[in-house]
C-alpha cells in the first residue's frame, strides 16, 4: 500500500530568504520533499508522521518579517525522484565546488559532488551545508579523522574525504538519510567512509580530529558535551543550522567545554561556527 502523505502549499512574501528558511526548517522537522515554485514551495510529510505542533515549532512561520500562507492537502505518494528532478539546480560553492546530479554537465571545478538527493535534506541548496562546504575548504584535513552528524545525503563527509579526511563516520537517526548517505558514498567512489544509522550514543569510546555537526539548536545543545568529549585536544569543531540569535547559547556551552571561537559565517540569517578545542 502506498503512503499517504499531506501537502503543504505555502505562498511566501518576499520569496526570498524566507522560503529557503522554511525549507531548512521544514526539513529538520520531518518534511520530506520541496518543490519550489514562483510564489514559494509545496512541502510533502507522511500523513502519519505529522502533527500540528510540527508547524508551531517553525520559527520562520512565527516571523512578523515575512507574510507565510499555507494550505494543507491529503495526497496518494507521488514520484519523489521525478519532482526533485524537475527542480533540482547545480550549485557551486566559492567557484571551487560543485554539487550535482548526475545528468548535470560538470562545470569542471576543483571539487565535484555528484549526489541523488531523493528526500534526504542536505542537498546544498541549503544555506548551512553552503556555510559547511566553506569551512571544510578552509581546513588542512589530510589524515584527520573525522565525524559528519547528521550527515543527510553524505555531502559532507564526502567532500571531507576529497580533501584528504580519513577515516570518516558519517552519522544519521534518519533511515532514508543513511541510505542515500550510502548510496552517494558509492557513487563518488570514497573508500574512507563508514555510515551508521543512530544518534550521538554511537559516539561512545571515540576519537576525532573533526566533527562536522549540521543540525539544529536544540540537537546541537543536546549533544555538544558528547561531542567535546569524542574531539582530541587541537580538534576542530564545526556547527550550523541555527539562527544568529542563537549564538549566545551554543556559544556559552561550547566555552564550557573548552572550545574557543575561531570563525562565524552567516548567510540569510543562518549561522555557521567553526571551534577549536584547547590543546
Amino acid at each position: 500500500m502506498n503512503a499517504i502523505y499531506y501537502g503543504f502549499t505555502f505562498v511566501v512574501t518576499p520569496r526570498e530568504p524566507a522560503t529557503e528558511m522554511l525549507i531548512a526548517e521544514l526539513g529538520y522537522a520531518g518534511f520530506e520533499s520541496f518543490v519550489e515554485n514562483e510564489e514559494g514551495v509545496i512541502a510533502y510529510i507522511q500523513k502519519e508522521e505529522f502533527n500540528e505542533e510540527l508547524l508551531k515549532e517553525v520559527y520562520v512561520l512565527n516571523s512578523e518579517e515575512f507574510d507565510i500562507q499555507y494550505t494543507q492537502e491529503e495526497i496518494e505518494q507521488v514520484n519523489w525522484n521525478s519532482e526533485w528532478e524537475k527542480n533540482f539546480s547545480p550549485i557551486q560553492v566559492d567557484e571551487k565546488v560543485s554539487i550535482r546530479a548526475p545528468f548535470h554537465e560538470n562545470p569542471n571545478l576543483e571539487y565535484d559532488i555528484v549526489i541523488e538527493p531523493k528526500m534526504s535534506f542536505g542537498t546544498g541548496h541549503h544555506e548551512t551545508t553552503h556555510m559547511m562546504v566553506q569551512h571544510l575548504l578552509d581546513l588542512d584535513l589530510k589524515g584527520k579523522k573525522t565525524l559528519d552528524m547528521g550527515c543527510g545525503t553524505g555531502i559532507l563527509a564526502i567532500f571531507a574525504e576529497m580533501k584528504g579526511a580519513q577515516p570518516i563516520d558519517a552519522i544519521d537517526i534518519d533511515n532514508w538519510c543513511y541510505l542515500n548517505t550510502v548510496e552517494n558514498v558509492e557513487r563518488n567512489d570514497c573508500k574512507q567512509i563508514t555510515s551508521y544509522e543512530g544518534e550521538a550514543s554511537l559516539l561512545e569510546g571515540k576519537q576525532y580530529d573533526v566533527i562536522i555537526a549540521n543540525i539544529n539548536r536544540n540537537i546541537l545543545l543536546n549533544d555538544l558535551a558528547t561531542y567535546g568529549a569524542c574531539l582530541n585536544n587541537g580538534g576542530t569543531l564545526l556547527l550550523s543550522g541555527f539562527y544568529a540569535e542563537d549564538i549566545p547559547l551554543l556559544d556559552e556551552k561550547a566555552s564550557a567545554l573548552g572550545m574557543r571561537l575561531q570563525h562565524q559565517l552567516e548567510r540569510n540569517k543562518w549561522v555557521s561556527l567553526r571551534y577549536l578545542k584547547n590543546a
